[in-house]
């Protein structure tokens, strides 16, 4: 496991590849860690790439590994938590002023409106007046609107990237007391590929797993986990009640900074481990599933 210190960062991180589809968690912890900074996940296959999520610790945790919110131009927010989307004041601030271009988002449809007007708005809005009004959102960001899959479940939605393939759905997160995923705040878990699912923040969801692993087979999963059972994330040990087989594919993410002390027991369930932080995640080129070289 990697923990992040100032001046001893790896080696620039490239955007472009030769094709291969690469997974990079530029943090890999829950809200609160100061060991391992924020769940957000850096996507990279062949001259695309796209940054899931910017939080709080994003800007400097990209800086630590050789990068810029500036030279990051493809950004997909899964919900409006300040460890997802903390860091877009800065992204929005950097490529207007001092880039003076915008960058591109891709955000659902539910989930556009409160991101604005409920946490960037403050931020960006009023530093200049453009024809006699404060700035929108439309002034910052070019959108990809992810588009609705007939009969998909959890409106199941797709965006593309360039080569990247992200398809979202609805997640069972916010409020603790929401029974399902329809009556939650709009938070969504990625699809990437059609290869890897990626939950983003979860609440345990068991159908949610199974199901989409039945239909897509997944080569891997990145599941939400933290250390204690209660609130509005899966905990290790309801994650246990995964069959087997999924969890022999799974590693956690969003986790403490104790996380260590909980290695054994990890092992003990059968978990693939954990999601470490700056660790590149490959997975070869093929002809796969969404017809993308």
């Amino acid at each position: 496991m990697s923990t992040a210190r100032v001046g001893k960062g790896p080696p620039a991180l490239p955007l472009k590849n030769g094709g291969d589809l690469e997974l990079t968690f530029i943090g890999a912890g829950g809200a609160f860690s100061k060991k391992f900074f924020q769940n957000n996940l850096l996507v990279v296959k062949g001259d695309s790439h796209l940054l899931v999520d910017c939080g709080t610790r994003a800007p400097e945790a990209l800086s630590l590994l050789g990068l810029s919110v500036g030279q990051v131009g493809n950004y997909l927010i899964t919900h409006t938590h300040a460890d997802h989307i903390g860091g877009l004041e800065e992204v929005m601030l950097v490529n207007r002023y001092g880039l003076h271009r915008k960058t591109t988002m891709v955000v659902a449809d539910k989930l556009r409106g409160s991101l604005w007007s409920m946490s960037m708005r403050g931020g960006a809005s009023f530093n200049e007046l453009r024809g006699g009004k404060y700035l929108e959102y439309e002034d910052f960001w070019d959108r990809i609107v992810p588009k609705r899959i007939r009969g998909g479940a959890r409106e199941l939605c797709e965006a593309r990237v360039g080569d990247i393939e992200a398809r979202l759905f609805r997640t069972k997160h916010i409020p603790d007391s929401a029974p399902d995923w329809s009556s939650s705040f709009p938070s969504y878990g990625l699809i990437l590929d059609r290869r890897i699912l990626f939950t983003s923040d979860t609440r345990y969801d068991p159908e949610m797993v199974c199901s989409l692993d039945a239909e897509y087979g997944f080569e891997a999963i990145f599941h939400d986990c933290q250390l204690f059972t209660g609130g509005v994330h899966a905990s290790l040990e309801e994650l246990a009640g995964l069959p087997p087989g999924i969890r022999a594919r799974t590693r956690l993410m969003h986790y403490g900074d104790k996380i260590e002390d909980f290695a054994p027991r990890i092992a003990e369930l059968g978990f693939l481990g954990i999601a470490e932080q700056w660790k590149t995640y490959k997975f070869k080129k093929v002809k796969d599933r969404t017809g993308i070289a």
